[in-house]
Order: C-alpha cells, then sequence, then structure tokens
C-alpha cells in the first residue's frame, strides 16, 4: 500500500487594517485603477497617499494626493521612492502593461520579457524595498492587483497571462513570507475594468470605482483574497468544474 504524505500547512491568523489615517503608496496612480484607488483610500480616511507615476506631473493635483516619480523597472526609482515613503503602511502594487504578441510570434519572447519586468519583477521589487517599511509601521498591508487570468489564458492574452499567473505565485509566497511581521498580504482578481488599457475590448467590463471598494472593504476585513467582480467568481469557482476552466 502506497503511503500517504500528509502536508501541515501554518495556521493563517488574519491580520485587520484600518484605513483611516493609514499612509498608502499606490503604483500607476495617475489614472485608471490606480487613480481611483487612491481617491478611495483618501475618502475611507488615509491622510496621505502617495501617487507613484514614471511622470510625477500627470498626478492630478488632490489634497493628500503625494506625487512620486516611479518607473517599477527602475531599481533607483523604486530605491528613492521607498526612502522618501518612510511613513507608508499600505502598499498597493497596481501598475501593469500589457501586450498581444502570440507566445510563439516572432516577438513572443521579446513581449513576454516586457511584461514579466512590470508585472512580475516589477511587482516584486516594490514588495521587497518596502516591506521594511511595512513592518517598522506595524505591519500594515501589501495589496498586489492580479487577474481573472491569474487563473486561465485565452488565445489573445497568453504572455499577459503568464505574467499574472506568476505575480498570483508570488503573492502567496509573499504572504507566507511577510507573516510574521503582520503584514496582510492581499491578492486582488477581477475580470475587464473599464479603463485605457482595455479600451478596445467588447464585453462586460467593471468600474474601477467599484473594484477600488471591494478591495478597500476587503483590506478592512483582514481578506487575504478579493475577488472583485462576477467574472473573477466564475473563473475561480470553474478551477473545479469538469472539464477546470482554464482547459478552456
Amino acid at each position: 500500500m502506497a503511503s500517504v504524505c500528509t502536508i501541515h500547512l501554518p495556521l493563517i491568523e488574519a491580520s485587520i487594517m484600518i484605513i483611516k489615517n493609514s499612509v498608502a503608496f499606490v503604483t500607476g496612480a495617475n489614472r485608471g485603477l490606480g487613480l481611483a484607488y487612491a481617491k478611495a483610500l483618501l475618502a475611507a480616511g488615509a491622510k496621505k497617499v502617495y501617487a507613484g507615476a514614471r511622470d510625477p506631473s500627470t498626478v492630478p493635483a488632490l489634497e493628500g494626493l503625494v506625487p512620486v516619480r516611479l518607473d517599477v523597472t527602475s531599481a533607483d526609482d523604486i530605491a528613492a521612492a521607498a526612502a522618501q515613503c518612510t511613513d507608508v503602511n499600505v502598499l498597493i502594487n497596481n501598475a501593469g502593461i500589457t501586450g498581444n504578441e502570440p507566445l510563439l510570434g516572432d516577438n513572443g519572447a521579446q513581449n513576454l520579457g516586457k511584461l514579466l519586468d512590470t508585472n512580475l519583477h516589477g511587482v516584486l521589487a516594490m514588495s521587497r524595498a518596502f516591506a521594511p517599511v511595512l513592518r517598522a509601521n506595524g505591519g500594515g498591508a501589501l495589496i498586489n492587483m492580479l487577474s481573472a487570468l491569474s487563473w486561465l489564458s485565452m488565445p489573445t492574452t497568453s504572455a499577459y497571462s503568464v505574467t499574472k499567473a506568476a505575480a498570483w505565485a508570488l503573492t502567496n509566497s509573499l504572504r507566507n513570507e511577510l507573516r510574521e511581521q503582520g503584514t496582510l498580504v492581499v491578492g486582488v482578481h477581477a475580470g475587464y475594468i473599464d479603463t485605457d488599457m482595455v479600451k478596445h475590448v467588447d464585453g462586460p467590463k467593471t468600474s474601477p470605482e467599484d473594484v477600488a471598494k471591494a478591495v478597500i472593504d476587503g483590506i478592512e476585513a483582514g481578506d487575504s483574497e478579493v475577488l472583485a467582480d462576477g467574472t473573477a467568481r466564475h473563473v475561480k469557482a470553474g478551477l473545479t468544474a469538469t472539464p477546470p476552466i482554464y482547459l478552456g
């Protein structure tokens, strides 16, 4: 008879982060979902939100919103941001890019590498830089903007899905590593969000404001995962279907 291997997982103790009087940093915060996050945080009582953007002049002038120069693929920008923003206790890794080049296309490898630089390596670099900041400020919360495409791929999303699947695994790993310092790590999944990134896509889209509200509610509830819309909930439910949704 084959032996049975039992894996004992550590008990997960939920952390609760109150947004009121918090200090947040949002990447890609000059427009779209990032700006919606920034506005929602301020509306929920955050006393300051650092708005990371490649061009800080594109960040709207709002009370409590502090523009910060940030390209998440630049080690120098990230180091400077962490050195400047030492009071942060909420980090939202929102910045991301997409591309339609097939993995087996002429430029497939280059396109995938470019997406990985932002969607995976940028998230890791920001998390590494700000983990000590979060620890110094009581643990706080780290939120990674993922996607329903973390769990499946469509013909036009091959490279993007690869990067979001990797970012989902990264998020789960960061949760393990940051648990001891009391940091709540949240993975956010959603379908199409009504921003410039998917303006060419026909189909149902969730407003960025609704996604931001769902995430803030999830943070304050101590949730480790936020399924921000019906698409994300449908896709996750399909993971255990027969056949599973990711097999198409």
